[in-house]
Order: structure tokens, then C-alpha cells, then sequence
């Protein structure tokens, strides 16, 4: 039998509570269904009783608190909600716990932002780890050690799990669910629940608003003109001249400032506009390309499913909210 322990955080999101309780929950009646024994014992830990969780919305009863529990197979951390760090301090006595299981051999998963709570035991120092989209800058800047995996649904590092944003937790507890049984079972849990299995990337998700918060006036006035005349020629050293300075020190000021080069900043915006245009205009592929600035067809096919993780024509057809031919 499996010790699953479903770690509710304090200001936890109770959206990502309960999906890792009832998978390996329904996975057990799957398992007696083919009349195998249940595999999983899975259980709700905290640090007391009851957890308030979405700001006092919902409540959940602990089966057993961490201080009384010296040993588990898998540690499942999900989502936090509201302020991170209001909520890593909310969380401070649970680290100690999580560090002390993991070097008794505990398995650990981190859900979504759960991934700050993650980070905060150095467990992921030098390591791969997913968040969502939209903490990827915060995450940085508070642990630097990590190699925080932009888009990635899922990170393995053997012991140690992340998935990315929101839903995507679900991805990474049925690769857990499969590793744990076998492919049929995720498979059928994966139709039960009607999850999407095997998805690789959240990055057709998201949505990029550049890097700004930074103190270097001239870079951020460059990222406003990029926003605003990204259908233009630019050049590394156009852009460079317009704030008057050099390009060598322009293109150090810019990654430093924003985390990209100048180049992929430019590719970001672009590529963003691509995928307003094609979310809401009956434009075909062509047209959208020469709108965001490119007129080379494979360049812009190669530039957009790198950062999307599809192709320009898979996104139209996917997200566009008119009727679209194939």
C-alpha cells in the first residue's frame, strides 16, 4: 500500500486540494473494479485540525497532522491562494517536515504555485520546476538556484515533481497515477475525469505581458516602443540608438532588466499579437504573419510553435472563436 499524503497548505486553493485526494481515491475503486487490491491510502495532513482554504471560502478536515507523521511515500503540495509570500510564512513549520520525509526516502509533488512552497526547502537547488505562467518571474526572483522550466506542464528530477499552471495539475498526477499502476489505469481515469493526458506544455496558454518590473527607464521606454511599433523592421541596433546606448551595453541592460534579449522580447510580442489576431479575426496564417511584422513563412511557423508549443495553423483552429477552414 501507497501512503499518499495530500499536504493542505494553509491559505491553500482548495481547487487544487481535492483533485489529488480523489484521483488516487477513484483509482483504488478501478483497481478493485478489475478485482486487484487498492494500491493508494490517501489522506489529507496539515498543521491542524481544520484548514481554512480561498480565504476563509471553504474548510477542510485533516486526517492527521504532519508532527504526527514520521513517514509517507508521496507528499503532494498543492496550490496556494492569495499572496505568496503571506502564505509561504503561513507555512513555515511544514518545510522542516518536508525536508525530513524527503530525506527518508518521501516522494514530493508540488501543484501549480505550490511550487513556492516547494522552493522554499531547497529541495529543488539546481533542479528543474514548473509553475504557472504567471508566477515564472516571481519564482525567479525568489529562488534563483532553480531552473524554473518555462512552459513545461510537468518536471521529473526523480524524486521531486512540479506541474505547471492551474488544470495542468492534473497532467501530472495521472503521469504519477501511471508511473504508481500502468498505462491503463491512467487512461481510464484520464477518461473518468476527462483530462487531456500525455499534454506537454502550457505554453499555448499563455498570455505574455512582458517583464517591467524594473527600475531601468530606458529599457522599459524600449519594451513600451517594441509593444507599440512591433509590425516595424526592428534591429538590435535601431532600438539601441533610440535611448542612446550602446549596443553591447543596451543588450546587457535588456536581459538583465526583462530576462529575455532584446530579439526574443521582440518575438514574444509578435507572437502574442499573432495569437489575438487569431483568436478573434478570420484571418488566415499568411495575413496574421505579415500583420505582427514577419514575411518569411518558416521562420514565423518555427518562432510561433516554440513558443506556443503548436503551429500557428493548430492554435487558429483550436482557439479561434469564428468558423475556420483546415
Amino acid at each position: 500500500m501507497k501512503k499518499v499524503s495530500v499536504y493542505v497548505p494553509e491559505n491553500a486553493a482548495i481547487e487544487a486540494v481535492t483533485p489529488a485526494y480523489r484521483l488516487f481515491k477513484t483509482a483504488n475503486d478501478f483497481l478493485k473494479a478489475f478485482d486487484k487490491n487498492s494500491l493508494f491510502d490517501v489522506e489529507y495532513v496539515g498543521l491542524k485540525d481544520y484548514i481554512a482554504t480561498n480565504d476563509g471560502e471553504y474548510s477542510v478536515k485533516i486526517d492527521r497532522q504532519i508532527k504526527d507523521i514520521k513517514e509517507t511515500d508521496l507528499i503532494i503540495i498543492p496550490a496556494v491562494f492569495g499572496d505568496i509570500n503571506e502564505a509561504i510564512k503561513a507555512n513555515e513549520h511544514a518545510i522542516p517536515w518536508i525536508k525530513k520525509m524527503y530525506g527518508n526516502g518521501s516522494e514530493v509533488a508540488s501543484l501549480c504555485n505550490g511550487a513556492f512552497l516547494l522552493g522554499k526547502t531547497g529541495l529543488v537547488n539546481g533542479k528543474k520546476c514548473s509553475t504557472h505562467w504567471a508566477y515564472f518571474n516571481q519564482f525567479r526572483e525568489m529562488y534563483p538556484e532553480v531552473e524554473i522550466v518555462d512552459g513545461a506542464v510537468i518536471t521529473d528530477e526523480g524524486k521531486i515533481y512540479s506541474s505547471g499552471g492551474a488544470n495542468s495539475l492534473w497532467n501530472l498526477l495521472l503521469y504519477l497515477l501511471e508511473k504508481y499502476t500502468d498505462r491503463n489505469t491512467a487512461i481510464l481515469a484520464a477518461k473518468y475525469f476527462a483530462i487531456d493526458i500525455d499534454r506537454n506544455s502550457q505554453s499555448a496558454f499563455t498570455i505574455f505581458t512582458g517583464q517591467k518590473d524594473h527600475n531601468d527607464k530606458e529599457i522599459l521606454q524600449t519594451q513600451n516602443y517594441i509593444e507599440k511599433s512591433y509590425q516595424d523592421k526592428l534591429t538590435i541596433n535601431s532600438l539601441a540608438d533610440k535611448v542612446d546606448i550602446s549596443q553591447r551595453s543596451f543588450e546587457r541592460r535588456f536581459k538583465l532588466a526583462t530576462n529575455n534579449t532584446p530579439v526574443e522580447y521582440m518575438q514574444r510580442v509578435r507572437i502574442e499579437a499573432a495569437k489575438r489576431s487569431f483568436e478573434s479575426s478570420r484571418k488566415n496564417v499568411s495575413e496574421v504573419m505579415f500583420d505582427v511584422g514577419y514575411s518569411d513563412m518558416k521562420a514565423f511557423r518555427d518562432i510561433f510553435k516554440r513558443v506556443t508549443g503548436i503551429t500557428p495553423i493548430e492554435y487558429r483552429n483550436k482557439y479561434s472563436k469564428v468558423v475556420v477552414e483546415k
